[in-house]
């Protein structure tokens, strides 16, 4: 961490470093985050440290979805920005970009082939079609499932097997349905983006109050994306301020002072353990989080964390639940961790729940989220019960604050929606 006098360590320090600057010549009248607004304006987002280049990966609109899957996974990525082969060499950056494709929006859109309609288990039955070796059968069964009366139809408990799966990530179906075909739907992100001459208040803004993922940074000179800056990046840069004078005020006090968690128990989202993790899955697209606490049965306390970053295991590695006709939370958790310690790969899955206490100070929480690189922390008492939920979202919702009429009509001008979204 950077300490005051001593020089940076890294490039997050020396923005730290020139936040203390600004901090220091801004009027002594203002609030603390009216002075913070004031020196995050002060700061091009050109100035961001760049991501590495497995983070800045674009994935073309012609990839299968098996091939943007192995892309994401590979990579560690829970999204990428989708390039238009077909446009024009020399089309703008607008046209240049389909929009967002989201691990979630893939396996989401996949899993529909699992839900029921009509008392039929459509698993069975598509799994039946991609045995034959014909391609209309798998086209028919695929086409029917995804049909407007089917995805408006009330599913019954979501179940699969790991049969299923490998029949899935196997076929031609898989192999061949390209990114590009699955625009359009509302699992399919638009296209929004950062200019280098914006402020680092603005993608605070985007990134808390807008609830934006990650934030690509387009080049306009060379109508290409420079930089992605992700929740991960802006945690990190929060550690390495911690011990800067204008963070202090801030960083040393207990969360219950700061008025945290913002979310409290009752509002949590959360799935019991011995619920299908399908519905999990299925829980956090609808509602539009990043995870869910797994709670015993009956009761509120936690026993675990699912994250939507998990559902990467449905389709890398399907023979996880070759045991089971319909996996719970509480089995997925258990099978994932097992998956990855016989691999020996690493992975924020690995560390379980990350939790805290009220009196934690701000400090604390972000030192425990940048070493875990997760997003949320979930507040929980001396017996385990949820209290609360805190994220990045939260914690820059502390920092800074959206002046009135800020945006104005940025939207209208960063947000071009694909002619086929209907987002």
């Amino acid at each position: 961490m950077a300490e005051v006098g001593s020089s940076p360590k890294s490039p997050e320090a020396k923005l730290g470093l020139e936040v203390e600057d600004l901090w220091d010549i801004q009027e002594p009248q203002l609030s603390p985050t009216e002075k913070l607004n004031a020196c995050f304006e002060s700061i091009p987002v050109s100035e961001f440290p760049h991501a590495s280049s497995t983070q800045v990966i674009e994935i073309r609109s012609d990839a299968s979805l098996g091939e943007a899957v192995q892309l994401l996974s590979q990579n560690k990525l829970l999204s990428a920005p989708v390039v238009d082969v077909d446009a024009p060499e020399d089309a703008s950056w607008i046209d240049r970009y389909l929009g967002i494709v989201e691990f979630a929006g893939i396996v989401v859109w996949i899993l529909h082939q699992s839900e029921k309609k009509e008392g039929i288990d459509a698993a069975d039955v598509f799994a039946r079609a991609l045995q034959d070796s014909t391609g209309p059968a798998v086209a028919a069964a695929a086409s029917g499932m995804s049909s407007p009366r089917y995805r408006s139809s009330q599913p019954g408990s979501p179940k699969t097997a790991g049969d299923f799966f490998e029949l899935l990530t196997s076929s031609d179906f898989y192999k061949n349905t390209k990114v590009k075909d699955i625009s359009g739907t509302f699992r399919w992100a638009p296209f929004l983006a950062l200019q280098p001459s914006n402020s680092f208040l603005t993608m605070l803004l985007l990134l808390s109050k807008y609830r934006m993922k990650s934030i690509p940074v387009v080049d306009l000179g060379d109508r290409k994306i420079d930089n992605i800056i992700t929740q991960s990046a802006v945690f990190h840069m929060l550690e390495e301020c911690a011990d800067l004078q204008w963070f202090k005020s801030w960083g040393s006090k207990k969360l219950h002072e700061l008025g945290l968690p913002l979310m409290k128990h009752n509002r949590i989202i959360k799935i019991e353990e011995d619920e299908p993790v399908l519905q999990a899955f299925r829980t956090m697209q609808e509602k539009g989080v990043g995870g869910l606490p797994v709670v015993a049965s009956g009761g509120n306390k936690a026993v675990g964390n699912i994250s939507i970053r998990d559902i990467q295991f449905l389709l890398i590695a399907p023979e996880i639940y070759k045991d089971y006709r319909s996996i719970t939370a509480k089995n997925f958790i258990t099978a994932v961790k097992n998956y990855l310690e016989e691999n020996k790969k690493e992975s924020p899955s690995m560390s379980g729940m990350i939790t805290c206490k009220k009196d934690d100070t701000l400090k604390d929480v972000i030192m425990k989220l940048d070493s875990m690189k997760v997003h949320r922390i979930y507040v929980v008492d001396d017996q385990g019960s949820l209290e609360g939920l805190i994220t990045l979202r939260d914690i820059i919702s502390r920092l800074v604050h959206e002046p009135r009429g800020y945006f104005g009509d940025f939207f209208d001008g960063i947000l071009p929606i694909p002619q086929t979204s209907r987002v």
